[in-house]
């Protein structure tokens, strides 16, 4: 998106933030430190104010919550890495700068803990999170071309109770051995895969096909020691700049490749980009059919499956060490925006969760490449 004059639109609203809205706010609270302007300058960039539409007070009973400032106020929470929304609150009610940002002018104005709980439900339910993410990068990165789209999924720790495994169907019986007899009836093609089925269906349909019940799974990490974990895992799609564009949460069971078709097709909704990097446990046929079908070139580590291990070219393994993009981002979300502090249960407020963290981190990305 760029302005008559040639600036892109990004460069001129990070303008305006530093030449209008930091001086009006200052005039009207007080100096702001550095992380208060992260934390205005984000909200800036995701516009929540523009989908709080559904939310609005149409005069039946007593008026809600302003939703607004709790939406901002859930954003606070992923800047500030806040654990709980306890302290949260805390911080709300104990630091006059961030409270009047969020939209509250005195301590009595702040919402009760309950309160807040209800609106994050509301907001998890209408997975308002992600379509301001979905908003921001279409309106930031739509018209733009990425070079690469790197796909990688991390462990999400959850506190809640692992759901019982179903019962798995009894095999078939096996016919006798030997040659098959001229009147029997011939054998039945094998079930198509998952990967096979999802090339067939739209994003609607292959997302409605993945499990996302909190249950368990394990992996050998760089050490070689193997660890398991409670909870879901988090599928992210992530272009140069260290900006994430799509995010998918699944069970912790979930293979990484189940969920690169749904995502490719999330992405190219979102933004277009040429090459896709991913590591060994993509390299399925399916996926790389994907890529071809999207007009993207397929870089994905090789697995030799018990064969010989085919390498990248020299140029393809340069291409392809831009994948640690996804690893940086999936770091940053952990360690500064709330990946390691989910306290809520169930999958849809998991993923509301960390779409706001997710949220932060991708306006973080853009503004410091503006920087």
């Amino acid at each position: 998106m760029t302005n008559p004059d040639g600036r892109s639109a990004l460069g001129g609203l990070w303008n305006s933030i530093q030449t209008w809205l930091f001086p009006m706010l200052e005039d009207e609270i007080g100096e702001l430190d550095e992380k208060h302007r992260q934390f205005v300058a984000v909200c800036e960039m995701c516009a929540p104010q523009d989908s709080m539409r559904a939310y609005r007070w149409i005069g039946n009973g007593c008026p809600p919550s302003d939703r607004l400032a709790l939406c901002k106020a859930f954003i606070a929470k992923a800047v500030w890495d806040f654990a709980t929304t306890r302290d949260l609150i805390d911080a709300l009610r104990h630091r006059p700068t961030l409270r009047r940002l969020c939209g509250w002018e005195s301590l009595g104005d702040v919402p009760s803990e309950a309160t807040f709980s209800r609106a994050f439900d509301a907001f998890a339910q209408d997975d308002l999170p992600q379509r301001i993410h979905e908003a921001l990068i279409q309106t930031h990165y739509g018209d733009k071309l990425a070079g690469h789209v790197s796909r990688d999924a991390t462990a999400i720790h959850a506190r809640e109770k692992a759901a019982a495994k179903p019962k798995t169907p009894p095999e078939p019986k096996r016919g006798k051995r030997g040659r098959r007899r001229k009147d029997d009836p011939p054998v039945p093609p094998p079930d198509p895969t998952r990967l096979q089925r999802q090339l067939q269906r739209d994003l609607k349909a292959n997302l409605a096909d993945l499990p996302t019940a909190c249950d368990w799974n394990g992996k050998t990490n760089s050490q070689g020691k193997r660890e398991q974990w409670r909870g879901y895992k988090a599928h992210l799609d992530v272009i140069d700049g260290d900006i994430p564009v799509s995010f998918i949460l699944t069970s912790a069971s979930v293979h990484d490749s189940q969920v690169a078709i749904p995502l490719a097709q999330m992405t190219a909704e979102r933004i277009a980009n040429l090459y896709d990097l991913a590591d060994a446990a993509y390299d399925a046929k399916e996926i790389r059919e994907m890529s071809a079908r999207l007009g993207h070139v397929a870089l994905i580590d090789h697995n030799p499956r018990r064969g010989e291990k085919i390498e990248f070219s020299p140029a393809e393994a340069r291409r392809y060490h831009e994948r640690t993009a996804v690893e940086r981002v999936n770091s940053h979300l952990h360690e500064e925006h709330g990946g390691r502090h989910v306290r809520v249960r169930g999958p849809v407020k998991v993923a509301a969760h960390l779409a706001f963290g997710l949220l932060v981190v991708a306006a973080e990305q853009m503004l410091r490449m503006l920087g």
